[in-house]
C-alpha cells in the first residue's frame, strides 16, 4: 500500500507507522512533529491551518489512518482527501457512547451528540468531538471507511501511566515490608488493549479495506485479576493493603489517572461499562489481543511515570496510617 498516516510521531500513530513499514508498505507520516519512524517519509503539516493538507493533494493514497482528536482536523482531512484516498481508517474512542454503565454493550449503543465546533473547549468535549469526526468520515468516505472505537490503550510507551503503574509499583514497593496500597474494587471491570495489537490491526483494516465501526478494547477482567497479574509478572509477594473508596478519597487519593491517584480505579458504577464493552466485531474482523500478562511484563521495568499514580512518599504516607498490629 501507499499509506498516509496523519500523525505518526506520537505513541499510537508512531507504532502504527512502524507496523506498516515492517509490513512492507510505503508510509508517509504527515505531522507537525519530526520524530517519524525510520523508513517513513515525513511531510510537515500544521492541521490547525485550513490548507494544512495542500502538500499531500498531488498524490493518491491506498489508505489513510487518522488519530486526530479535533473535529476540524478530521472534517478538513476527509473533505480534501475524499477523491485522493481509497479508504479511511479513523481512530475514535469508546467515549463516544452516551451510556457508559452497560456491561457488554456493542457498537449499536446510542452515541453522544456530535460536537458542532471544530475545536474542543475542554476535555469533557472529547467524546462528542470524536462523534463529530466519525460523522465526517462516514459522510466523505461512505462505504470505504473503518471507524475504530478504541478502549483504554496500554503497553510500551504508555505516557499516561495507567498500564505501567501497577507492575512497576509491585516491582518496587516503597516500604521495607514491600506492602502496596490497593483500592477495594472487587467488581470493577478493567480492560487494556496493547498499543502494538491495536496498531497492527489498524494496518490490517487498511490493507483489507474493511468497512464498519468497531469497538477495540482489551479483554475485560475484574480489577483484582489485573492486580494479581501485575503482581505475578513483578514477583511481588508482600502484603496488599486494601482500602475502600471513602477512605481513599478522604485522604486525597484520585481515581483513574494523574497525580496522587490509583490508576484504573473508578468508584462510579455508571462508568463500569466503559471497560467492559463487546469487541466481538473487531475480533471477527481480525483483531488479535495478546495476554494481559505479556503487556504488563513488557512495561514492568522502568520508573513510575511522573504525575501518574502514587509517588513513593505518598505510598509511605498512606501506608503509615495502617492500624498497628
Amino acid at each position: 500500500m501507499k499509506l498516509l498516516v496523519l500523525g505518526g510521531t506520537a505513541w499510537l500513530g508512531r507504532t502504527t507507522a512502524q507496523h506498516a513499514i515492517r509490513a512492507g508498505h510505503d508510509v508517509t507520516c504527515a505531522a507537525r512533529g519530526t520524530d517519524v519512524p525510520a523508513g517513513a517519509r515525513r511531510v510537515h503539516i500544521d492541521r490547525d491551518l485550513t490548507d494544512a493538507l495542500a502538500p499531500l493533494l498531488d498524490e493518491s493514497w491506498d489508505a489513510v489512518i487518522d488519530v486526530a482528536r479535533e473535529p476540524g482536523h478530521v472534517r478538513r482531512a476527509t473533505r480534501h482527501l475524499a477523491d485522493r484516498a481509497a479508504h479511511f481508517v479513523f481512530v475514535s474512542t469508546c467515549n463516544v457512547y452516551a451510556d457508559q454503565s452497560a456491561i457488554g454493550a456493542d457498537e449499536d449503543a446510542e452515541l453522544l451528540a456530535p460536537l458542532p465546533a471544530d475545536e474542543m473547549a475542554s476535555p469533557e468535549d472529547y467524546g462528542a468531538a470524536k462523534v463529530a469526526g466519525e460523522d465526517a468520515v462516514q459522510a466523505a468516505f461512505a462505504g470505504r471507511h473503518s471507524i475504530v472505537r478504541a478502549g483504554l490503550i496500554g503497553g510500551p510507551g504508555d505516557p499516561t501511566g495507567r498500564s505501567t503503574y501497577w507492575p512497576r509499583r509491585f516491582a518496587r514497593p516503597a516500604t521495607d515490608d514491600d506492602a502496596v496500597l490497593v483500592p477495594d474494587a472487587a467488581d470493577l471491570p478493567t480492560a487494556i488493549i496493547d498499543v502494538r495489537d491495536l496498531a497492527g490491526w489498524l494496518v490490517h483494516l487498511a490493507e483489507r479495506r474493511i468497512v464498519g465501526a468497531f469497538n477495540a478494547g482489551g479483554e475485560p477482567h475484574p480489577f483484582p485479576h489485573h492486580i494479581d497479574v501485575a503482581r505475578g509478572v513483578s514477583g511481588h509477594t508482600g502484603p496488599l493493603i486494601s482500602r475502600d473508596g471513602e477512605w481513599l478519597v478522604a485522604r486525597g487519593v484520585a481515581e483513574w489517572a494523574g497525580p496522587r491517584s490509583l490508576p484504573l480505579w473508578l468508584r462510579d458504577h455508571d462508568w463500569y461499562g466503559m471497560n467492559a464493552r463487546s469487541s466481538a466485531r473487531a475480533m471477527a474482523a481480525g483483531l488479535v489481543r495478546r495476554p494481559l500478562a505479556e503487556t504488563l511484563a513488557d512495561v514492568r521495568d522502568g520508573e513510575i511515570t511522573a504525575g501518574a499514580g502514587l509517588t513513593d512518599d505518598e505510598q509511605r504516607e498512606l501506608l503509615a496510617l495502617r492500624p498497628a498490629h
